[in-house]
């Protein structure tokens, strides 16, 4: 029999009990081990929505285990959400946007319950269609080797093969496999001279960084045919020729 009912436990035994279940054990040991009868698990376990993923830290960003067992200490005192906020170190916009999310369907909130469902709603990586096809792979570079832009291959995919929704490509999907190597270099100069070129028509080589944080060493990357002034040859440091050096004369007064 447990020593005290579900709902007035101490936060910290039911938190061990959830550890434990997230470690793999079953739901009778993991009751006996904090001390509660297994009905008692039983309804912690039904309440959070079962547990189905073993939490793991992602980043400070997010909203932990937690910060949840806080916030839902906070509103069952009945203190107001700004300062839940302050004591997580979160905006209490955040907070606002995590009850109303994550709230079970009677307008509670859960901490075991409110963390499953955002992990349920997390984003999982996806296989690269380029990588996994090997026909979509060859039609791609087969349009890139006759100097088709990105854009027009992803409009001609979606006209010849209607019926095929798999090979509906967006423009940047295309420009991702280029750059990293998904689609195959069909030029023959290319591959005979060893030099990394690209199959673009443009000519580049990899996809600079677009507004703020570009740099000048990316530019002057990208743009392969052209020299930084400081691989100029020493022999401008002793301005001996026209154009060694600034001119101002055209600037003086007369």
């Amino acid at each position: 029999m447990p020593r005290y009912a579900p709902n007035k436990m101490p936060p910290r035994v039911k938190r061990r009990y959830f550890e434990l279940i997230h470690a793999g054990m079953c739901g009778s040991e993991a009751a006996k081990a904090v001390g509660v009868s297994l009905s008692c698990g039983s309804l912690w376990f039904i309440d959070a929505g079962s547990v189905r993923f073993i939490d793991t830290p992602i980043s400070s960003r997010y909203l932990t285990q937690d910060d949840r067992i806080e916030i839902a200490d906070g509103l069952a005192a009945g203190e107001p959400v700004t300062v839940i906020a302050e004591r997580i170190g979160k905006t209490f916009q955040s907070v606002y946007r995590e009850i109303a999310r994550n709230r079970k369907p009677d307008g509670t909130y859960q901490p075991w319950y409110a963390h499953g469902q955002a992990y349920q709603r997390r984003r999982r990586l996806k296989g690269r269609r380029l990588a996994a096809d090997d026909g979509l792979r060859m039609a791609v570079a087969t349009k890139l080797a006759k100097k088709w832009s990105p854009a027009q291959i992803s409009r001609w995919l979606r006209r010849r093969y209607r019926r095929r929704p798999t090979w509906h490509l967006c423009t940047e999907t295309i420009y991702e496999g280029v750059y990293q190597g998904l689609v195959v270099d069909f030029d023959r100069r290319a591959r005979s001279s060893g030099k990394n070129a690209s199959i673009l028509r443009t000519g580049r080589i990899y996809r600079h960084r677009r507004g703020r944080g570009r740099s000048r060493d990316g530019a002057l990357r990208q743009l392969t045919k052209l020299r930084s002034i400081h691989d100029r040859p020493a022999s401008v440091q002793t301005r001996r020729q026209a154009g060694h050096w600034e001119s101002q004369w055209c600037c003086q007064a007369a």
